[in-house]
């Protein structure tokens, strides 16, 4: 256990040790790492202990029941502003971001629950039914911190000022215009309400709303309609109004639309604790900017077909596996192919930038859907032409593909099941296969340098490979995929580097055609195995290889798909989206290696970067990049309760208008009423579903519709 991570552990314990009861997050974020999230909180040292020993860097959480954090965002807000000298002595926890957390106790008597933007702009409050992330933990690569060791316990911790506590209990509607001091003792101001302290904003009385406070406070008033039974059309009409009249600037027509509707879902009695929690604000990204924001990627779906095709010899070659296979498959089989070609020229050509062929390509497809035959197609090509000591199988280890490529430094290993290997590097302690996730990052990035092999015993030197190209052509079974990646595989860097090609319904089968590999695609095959670069005999150990210039036109492509990459990873950055990051951060490369397997491909002899290959290359993985980020956002799952929402929201995605009845989810999900209940909770106060009521045969029954980023009512 490193340092760091033993240091989680510790602090956890000393937590524990205090009376404050943590369970573990997911590593480097705030999602629970365990299946009841919050509630599984504990003090018991040795449930701490098992929990942290199996994830030494899982991030600590903290129940804030009975508790009052102030979450203050950004380092630049100005709250508490002149009067934080009247704040007493809390304990204070800086965030990643910038931000700061001030810790209470509740006084007695009161049962507050979690607010947004309620007390300043961009300032919310954690409390029943909330948690928060407490120090050493990291996200986004940045730890939280304490400003002074906490070593209070929690009844000792102090509680809020009175004007504080008036305005959680209050809210934006006890602010006064002209105030500039809070009340004493929570007494009432001459103008008979609380006064807010320097730098609050007045929402009453005309007084505007500003960026921040939209959301929240025009879902507030609709709330208060509610309550006395109002209709929507009565609530969108008085929304409507106070929009135009008050907010700075006003939100647009279809986002009041949609606070109206979102407010009208509820019945009268059940609206004030939906406005209370801020069931729609917690843990979702506002315009606004009252909660940390994720980047919602919309589905683009799968590859278009027309991208599927390449001229000259990947063609050729497709051409070939499609007549011959008995379940022809158009993307498995240009996903062979490109791997062909790629391997074909590796350590042979370069393009300007000393990009190479070397690419990971992954094909996902069910059982028995034409996987195999692309792998027997190059396997035969190889072998015809004297180069099956250049075909890999499966990855015994990491120290054997380093032998492997040390022996060839051209590979192409084909891989079947790909996502088997995947579970065990995620779930074994075995160092073997750590080592495989690791040569396999490494030997990528090492195409255009050299790699130093490990030392091993009894050799003075240990060697070193010389500009390896290694070329993987896995498949896999979709679900299986994307249920054995990790968190941490789509944060190193695996999960970017790989091109994924989905291939979709299986295709009507036919009889097998027993045909000869066409003799072109031999002779071409022949013309790479022949091909030599560079000059002298070192060549074969040494090459220079020979560079793939590009057009004007295509060199402009190339830019501005960098540039638009660029944009995207910036979004991603500012959203501490490591996901994102990592994949818009590939985008660039994997353009100009694809752009160059082209230009090989269409003309092997004088080989040339067009603007046609730039183009089609720019299409593909642009579009490729947002397909894996929608992929993995719906899929992969960071803890087993995670697993289940993702199970649930893709049933309703999969639904017609993305809408069931409450008893054929259920059913749907084969899950007891208990746990469906508490995902159904989770899923709606997170924002991803809509809870509506349906009368049907003179019975009111519960539908539930996926909401997502783009729908929820009460976003901008």
């Amino acid at each position: 256990m490193g340092e760091s991570n033993g240091k989680l552990l510790q602090a956890a314990l000393r937590y524990a040790d205090l009376g404050y009861a943590v369970f573990p997050c997911v590593p480097g974020g705030k999602a629970p790492g365990t299946g009841h999230g919050f509630l599984d909180a504990t003090t018991d040292r040795g449930q701490i202990t098992a929990w942290w020993t199996a994830r030494p860097d899982a991030n600590i959480g903290m129940p804030t029941a009975g508790l009052l954090v102030v979450d203050v965002d950004g380092a630049d807000n100005p709250w508490p502003g002149e009067i934080a000298g009247e704040l007493p002595g809390c304990p204070v926890s800086l965030t990643p971001r910038g931000g700061r957390h001030y810790i209470f106790r509740q006084p007695a008597g009161k049962a507050w629950s979690s607010t947004a933007s309620r007390i300043a702009p961009k300032v919310d409050t954690r409390a029943n039914g909330g948690y928060i992330v407490l120090p050493p933990s990291v996200v986004g690569g940045k730890p939280y911190r304490w400003t002074e060791n906490l070593e209070t316990c929690p009844a000792d911790l102090p509680e809020p000022p009175a004007w504080l506590a008036a305005q959680v209990d209050g809210g934006a509607d006890l602010f006064v215009q002209g105030g500039n001091r809070p009340a004493d003792d929570g007494k009432v101001a001459a103008q008979g309400a609380p006064v807010a302290p320097p730098g609050a904003t007045s929402v009453v009385g005309g007084n505007l709303i500003p960026t921040g406070q939209r959301n929240a406070t025009l879902a507030r008033l609709g709330g208060a309609m509610r309550r006395v039974g109002m209709s929507q059309t009565e609530i969108l009409a008085a929304l409507a109004k106070a929009n135009q009249d008050r907010c700075s600037p006003p939100l647009k027509d279809r986002e009041v639309e949609r606070i109206a509707t979102s407010i009208a879902r509820y019945e009268p009695d059940q609206v004030a604790v939906a406005v209370t929690e801020n069931h729609w604000g917690q843990d979702n990204p506002l315009a606004d900017g009252t909660a940390e924001s994720t980047i919602e990627t919309p589905d683009p779906g799968p590859l278009p077909a027309e991208l599927l095709r390449i001229p000259g010899y990947v063609s050729e070659v497709m051409d070939y596996c499609l007549e011959t296979a008995p379940y022809p498959n158009s993307a498995m089989a240009f996903a062979g192919a490109v791997a062909l070609q790629a391997t074909l020229a590796g350590r042979k050509v370069r393009d300007p930038g000393d990009n190479r062929t070397n690419v990971y390509i992954l094909g996902l497809a069910h059982s028995s859907a034409g996987k195999d035959r692309p792998r027997k197609i190059n396997a035969e090509i190889l072998h015809t032409i004297g180069l099956s000591r250049q075909l890999g199988g499966r990855f015994a280890s990491g120290e054997g593909l380093q032998d492997a490529l040390f022996t060839e430094p051209t590979m192409l290993f084909q891989t079947d099941e790909i996502d088997g290997m995947l579970q065990s590097i995620n779930k074994a302690r075995d160092a073997r296969y750590e080592s495989i996730m690791e040569t396999l990052l490494t030997m990528y990035s090492s195409a255009n340098s050299i790699f130093p092999m490990r030392r091993k015993a009894g050799r003075d030197a240990p060697g070193a490979i010389d500009q390896p190209c290694l070329v993987v052509f896995g498949t896999a079974i979709p679900n299986h995929y994307y249920e054995a990646l990790s968190e941490r595989m789509l944060t190193n860097g695996f999960f970017a580097r790989m091109i994924v090609l989905e291939c979709g319904s299986r295709s009507t089968g036919r009889e097998p055609r027993l045909l000869p590999l066409p003799g072109r695609v031999l002779d071409t095959a022949r013309w790479w195995a022949d091909f030599r670069v560079g000059t002298g005999n070192l060549e074969n150990w040494h090459p220079v290889p020979q560079i793939v210039s590009h057009t004007d036109g295509a060199k402009r492509v190339l830019v501005e798909t960098r540039l638009e990459a660029e944009a995207e990873y910036a979004k991603a950055e500012a959203a501490d989206d490591s996901v994102g990051t990592t994949v818009w951060g590939r985008v660039s490369e994997h353009a100009r290696k694809l752009a160059l397997v082209y230009a090989v491909s269409e003309n092997h002899q004088r080989p040339e970067i067009g603007q046609a290959a730039a183009s089609w290359a720019s299409r593909l993985v642009l579009y490729q990049a947002k397909r894996m980020l929608f992929m993995a956002q719906s899929h992969v799952a960071d803890n087993p309760f995670h697993a289940e929402c993702l199970k649930f929201l893709q049933k309703l995605r999969a639904a017609p208008d993305r809408e069931l009845p409450h008893s054929v989810l259920l059913k749907r999900s084969k899950i007891d009423a208990k746990s469906f209940s508490g995902l159904v909770t989770t899923l709606e106060q997170r924002g991803d579903i809509v809870v509506q009521m349906q009368a049907t045969s003179g019975r009111t029954g519960r539908l539930y519709r996926l909401a997502g980023s783009s729908s929820d009512p009460t976003r901008e």
